[in-house]
């Protein structure tokens, strides 16, 4: 039962698409920054998860897809802090972080 599922790339692509939808949803629906930083980050993982499935299903000899995902994780810790500090000025500033009454940051 497990090398089925470990040998099957259908999954790990299924798994990758509903991270991708999931998040795409998650930006068009959720209201608050912390709601859209999280799927920024489905997105990002289900992107991430999609390379090293293509990596190791069509090219497993070679570690790009691995080296790339590995950039694509750091780079999404780096929003997370980035964004997380943002959103923490933000509700100091105006205490609320709803997405949609931010009109202006000029402030």
């Amino acid at each position: 039962m497990s090398n089925l599922l470990y040998n099957n790339s259908n999954i790990y692509l299924f798994v990758a698409v509903f991270m991708l939808f999931c998040g795409i949803a998650g930006l068009l629906y959720r209201r608050t920054l912390i709601g859209m930083l999280v799927s920024m980050e489905l997105i990002m993982n289900g992107a991430g998860l999609n390379i090293v499935a293509i990596n190791r299903f069509i090219v497993p000899e070679n570690p790009y897809g691995l080296a790339f995902t590995l950039i694509i994780m750091g780079i999404a810790a780096a929003e997370s802090a980035i964004a997380l500090s943002i959103i923490i000025i933000i509700a100091k500033r105006y205490q609320h972080i709803e997405g949609g009454d931010m009109k202006e940051l000029k402030y």
